[in-house]
């Protein structure tokens, strides 16, 4: 994963809890990225956004509030460390790449705790003219029908007497 930041200009969500901290270490790992979550001041958000814009850093490392009303411009990859919590947050998302007619990526890790989503994901990708849909994610057990759907079970060996 890490020969295929180097080719990119990456936009990396997580959840707020890691986002620092995995700043820190492609820090260590030579990359130059910056933080966008809700928990930076104005001015933090603000100076994340420029550098990344002119250049000096080559990773935002964000929460969703990157995800809605932040133009960035040429974004060719965008990493979901951690899934969207609605497919509605996950389209934003990946909304970020490939705009104005360019070229982008998005590659999205997956987790038995997303299983929530795997449904509306598994939609989202079919429907999609240029993106194909894992057959982990195709034929997933909790991929095939909407959360919450009432399925009844079928009656096997049911034996009705009449008298």
């Amino acid at each position: 994963m890490l020969m295929l930041i180097h080719d990119y200009r990456l936009l990396l969500f997580l959840m707020f809890q890691g986002a620092d901290m995995l700043a820190k270490g492609l820090t260590k790992l030579g990359f130059a990225p910056c933080v966008l979550h809700g928990g930076k001041g104005q001015d933090a958000r603000e100076y994340s956004l420029a550098a990344l814009k002119d250049g000096s850093k080559d990773i935002l490392v964000a929460t969703d509030v990157a995800g809605r009303g932040i133009d960035i411009k040429d974004v060719s990859l965008v990493l979901n460390y951690d899934m969207a919590k609605s497919i509605e947050d996950y389209t934003h998302r990946i909304g970020r790449t490939g705009r104005a007619g360019k070229h982008g990526k998005a590659i999205t890790f997956l987790t038995p705790e997303d299983k929530d989503v795997f449904y509306d994901l598994k939609q989202c990708l079919l429907e999609s003219p240029i993106s194909t849909c894992p057959p982990e994610l195709a034929n997933h057990p909790e991929a095939q029908q909407k959360p919450g759907t009432f399925v009844p079970k079928k009656r096997q060996d049911e034996t009705l007497y009449r008298n």
